[in-house]
């Protein structure tokens, strides 16, 4: 009974630390990976929820299919934000 409820914490608490990651980054590409990372972390929430259809459409589309397209437009675009380089 106390292992769903730590991983419900735990999963919460890494989603919380990716979106800051993926806000706060100024290499899109790192962003995306960060992003990809939040949605893992929801899927596992939805999981220990016992929700077995919604994760397999939340992964598809939201690691999958939307990585995918935020990839290909940051590669049309600057990789950096603000368009200069960091070093």
């Amino acid at each position: 009974m106390i292992l769903p409820i730590i991983l419900l914490i735990t999963a919460s608490l890494l989603s919380l630390v990716f979106v800051y990651m993926a806000v706060t980054e100024r290499d899109l590409l790192k962003a995306v990976v960060f992003s990809a990372g939040q949605s893992i972390s929801y899927a596992i929430l939805l999981q220990s929820m016992s929700t077995p259809d919604i994760v397999m459409t939340y992964v598809t589309v939201s690691v999958g299919l939307y990585s995918a397209l935020i990839l290909f437009v940051i590669s049309k675009t600057e990789r950096f934000e603000g368009g200069g380089r960091e070093h």
